[in-house]
Order: structure tokens, then C-alpha cells, then sequence
């Protein structure tokens, strides 16, 4: 996928690891350009993981674990410290999921992203998943969909994640991050379809704040969804079976990586 700005991304997130002292791990697109439906003038969305210095490691308060920055050229940078990200991704965090399958990767350096990808089948709890998009579905349809006029982008962001949810019941994974591969996994039905490339023909040609009407056709269809997806919600098991420990020599694993010649030193200290 073609992203005009990919070297001010890259220098971006080259000039906060410098600034910083920190080492960026995995970066890459998130929200409705890595999804596949963003509008002319939709900001670019980068999530990144990120290794703190050293020292960050061995402090007894607890230090920021965050980096935000918004640049010019609507371009919004936000990172994870390594641990962070690690105890959210045992909680079954979405958006990393997500991240991790994103079309769009800026950076990644060693192994960790590999790493999580690989374990992702077993760390995957499926009632969490779904009540994560089902939620975001109500959630946002109650607050920007339920009265006419609304905003075209905000129908698409009720239509991806009761797609996840059709996803998660058939193939009891994690979805997919690309619209599109949601949409040839779980929307089967020609009219459907056709209904939807209409509505994404009109999004990718206007701004994030242009309003519609929604058609009959399409509260309809809502009304169907969030009833089938409603009737389902609770009846989802986990077999989920990697536990901290695994992701802490995860965690002992990279950072050795970064430092191999300090971390095994100190490791071997600690475990006397």
C-alpha cells in the first residue's frame, strides 16, 4: 500500500527515539487507513511499541510508560512503553491485535512483533474480542447513528466492528484489521454488498464531517445485526493458555536483544 507520508512518518518516529533515548520496537498505521475506508482528510494514526533506556528499567517509581505526540501534516504518534504493552496484550487488548496485522507497518526491529504474532492463537480470548466490537458497535451507534443526519465515516465505524463479530463466530480468531478482508470473510450477500461498495464510493470521496441520510435499507440491516449479534453475546468460551510468565521471558528476551551485553549480566544477579 502506497502512503505518501511514509519518510516523514519514519523520520518523525526517528526523531522521538533521539529525543527520547528510547528504541522503537514495531510501528505501524492504525484507525481508517490501516482499516481501508479513511477519508481525503483523515489523519494518519501511528501506534508504535517502543523500548525505554535502560535505566527506565531499574527505577522504583513507576515512569511514564506513554509517548504522544501530534505533528504537522495531521500526523498523530502514539507509543507504548515494551512493558505496557506486553500486560495489555495479556489482557487481550484489540487495538494491539490490530496494530500487529495493520497493512501498513512504518518500523519494526528484532523480534518482538514476530513473537506476539505467534502466540496471538493461543493469548486470543474470543468472549473478551467480541465484547470489545460489539460494544464499540452500540456504543457508537447510540451516540452518532441513531438520529439522521450522521456522519458517512461513523457508519463504518458500527459496519467493521459487527463485521468482527460475524469474524469471531465463524472462525473464533482474531479479525482481520483490513475492511476488506472482513467484508469477503463475513458479508456474503450480493445485495449487501453492492450496498456497500455504494457507501464506500461516497466515503473515499468526501471529508470526515459530511453527513448523510441513512437509507431504510441500511437501518434495517442494523436492526438485524444488533439483534443477531446481541443474541450471542455471553455463549463465547476461552481456551486462552499463555500465562505472564510466558511474556515476561518474552519481555527478558527483547530487551537482551537490545542489550546483550549488559541485560544477562544483571539478569544473572537476579537470579542469585
Amino acid at each position: 500500500m502506497a502512503i505518501p507520508m511514509i519518510d516523514p512518518i519514519r523520520n518523525a518516529l526517528a526523531e522521538l527515539e533521539t529525543r527520547n533515548g528510547i528504541k522503537v520496537l514495531f510501528a505501524a498505521e492504525s484507525g481508517s487507513r490501516a482499516w481501508g475506508f479513511a477519508s481525503p482528510d483523515s489523519d494518519y494514526d501511528v501506534r508504535f511499541i517502543y523500548a525505554p533506556p535502560l535505566a527506565w528499567f531499574l527505577n522504583v517509581e513507576e515512569p511514564r510508560d506513554v509517548i504522544e505526540a501530534m505533528l504537522p501534516g495531521d500526523l498523530d504518534l502514539s507509543g507504548w512503553a515494551l512493558s505496557k504493552a506486553l500486560r495489555l496484550y495479556h489482557k487481550n487488548n484489540c487495538a494491539l491485535f490490530e496494530w500487529l496485522d495493520s497493512p501498513v507497518i512504518y518500523h519494526e526491529h528484532g523480534t518482538l512483533a514476530q513473537r506476539l504474532r505467534t502466540l496471538l492463537p493461543r493469548i486470543f480470548r474470543q468472549p473478551a474480542a467480541y465484547h470489545h466490537y460489539w460494544r464499540t458497535a452500540v456504543n457508537v451507534y447510540e451516540t452518532a447513528l441513531s438520529t439522521d443526519p450522521v456522519k458517512l465515516k461513523r457508519m463504518f465505524y458500527v459496519l467493521r466492528p459487527l463485521l468482527c463479530c460475524r469474524y469471531i463466530l465463524a472462525h473464533r480468531r482474531q479479525p482481520p484489521t483490513a475492511f476488506a478482508s472482513l467484508v469477503e470473510a463475513c458479508l456474503h450477500d450480493p445485495i449487501d454488498r453492492q450496498a456497500l461498495a455504494d457507501l464506500q464510493a461516497e466515503k473515499v470521496q468526501v471529508g470526515e464531517g459530511h453527513l448523510v441520510t441513512l437509507s431504510a435499507f441500511w437501518r434495517d440491516w442494523l436492526r438485524r445485526e444488533f439483534a443477531a449479534a446481541e443474541a450471542v453475546v455471553g455463549e463465547l468460551k476461552s481456551d486462552a493458555d499463555v500465562p505472564l510468565a510466558e511474556l515476561n521471558g518474552v519481555l527478558r528476551e527483547v530487551l537482551i536483544e537490545l542489550w546483550p551485553a549488559e541485560l544477562p549480566a544483571l539478569l544473572r544477579i537476579q537470579d542469585e
